[in-house]
């Protein structure tokens, strides 16, 4: 119960074409992709067990980031039974290839064994582990809902990765009165007087002065 939870919540983050023509068991109803990837709906309860499996699935798969890109030095992209990719094959950078890739096929093993499903396995190694390459713990956040499962009362509670839909705090802008403008425009209004006063002034020194210079 808790693996195939833990998958259904790796399987929440499927690319969006993947619901493309895809219909439930009646063939006439479509199925909708989720409205939150990332996100499941469950009980409190089942939510607090499940999660310490997939933040050690995401730690598992964090580790073989490292050697996927040595191994990605040594790979080669010919087609697979190429006389290019045989050749390969047989040469020593497939060695090398083997030797770095080997932890991250282990890692992808032990991954498996907890999930069980090779695609949530897949989409775990190549979105979600790079998502969280530089933070160092705390992948995912429980959040207790109000409402009440119906039909048997549980607690329900939100399991889904952090920063994904995280919530963001608008900060409250402080509303402008017009007695609190009416400074403002008395001090811009002293001034502007000021500037015409050191202006006339100017004039008036200006004027002064040139009859002497004449009379020189």
């Amino acid at each position: 119960m808790l693996r195939n939870l833990a998958s259904s919540l790796f399987l929440t983050e499927r690319d969006p074409d993947y619901y493309d023509d895809l219909m439930q068991a009646d063939g006439k109803t479509p199925v909708n992709p989720p409205k939150y990837p990332g996100r499941v709906v469950t009980t409190l309860h089942k939510a607090k067990e499940v999660r310490p499996l997939v933040e050690k699935c995401i730690t598992l798969a964090k580790k073989a980031l490292p050697h996927l890109d040595a191994a990605a030095d040594f790979e080669t992209q010919e087609d697979r039974n190429s006389d290019g990719w045989r050749q390969w094959r047989e040469s020593e950078q497939w060695q090398q290839w083997n030797a770095a890739m080997a932890p991250a096929l282990n890692a992808r093993r032990k991954a498996f064994a907890i999930l069980r499903d090779k695609e949530a396995v897949e989409i775990l190694f190549d979105d979600i582990a790079p998502r969280f390459a530089e933070r160092p713990g705390g992948y995912t956040r429980i959040m207790r809902l109000a409402s009440p499962r119906l039909g048997d009362a549980g607690e329900q509670a939100i399991l889904e990765f952090v920063g994904k839909n995280d919530r963001v705090k608008k900060v409250s802008q402080k509303p402008t009165f017009e007695s609190e403008a009416a400074p403002a425009m008395e001090t811009e209004t002293e001034a502007v007087t000021e500037t015409e006063a050191v202006t006339e002034t100017e004039a008036v020194t200006e004027t002064e002065i040139a009859p002497v210079n004449e009379e020189e």
